[in-house]
């Protein structure tokens, strides 16, 4: 399904995360990270990954370091500092485990994930 069919709900306003951070917000009863980047570019993008960090069995990752590895926007959990990227949801140290990503945007100033 593309994201253009999908249903979008309103999560905060971008202003609501503070640049180069993270912010949890629960949608659809789960805890989501929502992420406010610049990109090389200079525009502003925002990412949604699970906010469980599987290695510290915890809702941390709202509050790791954001950055970049080589061509990968990246989080670094705050307990063990596993990088998981941002886009794929996927652990550089650990391929085998990933964290679950979300559709999101920015609607104007609203930041909306999709279901």
């Amino acid at each position: 399904m593309t994201t253009e069919n999908q249903q979008w709900f309103d999560i905060c306003n971008i202003d609501d995360i503070l640049p180069s951070m993270g912010r949890c917000a629960l949608f659809n009863k789960q805890q989501v990270a929502i992420f406010r980047i610049l990109d090389q570019q200079g525009q502003e993008q925002v990412y949604a990954i699970d906010n469980y960090c599987p290695f510290s069995e915890s809702n941390t990752l709202s509050r790791g370091l954001t950055g970049s590895i080589t061509d990968k926007v990246v989080v670094a959990s705050p307990i063990y500092k596993q990088h998981f990227d941002l886009n794929s949801g996927s652990c550089l140290e650990d391929e085998s485990v990933s964290v679950k990503t979300y559709p999101v945007r920015l609607n104007g100033s609203i930041v909306q994930l999709a279901v």
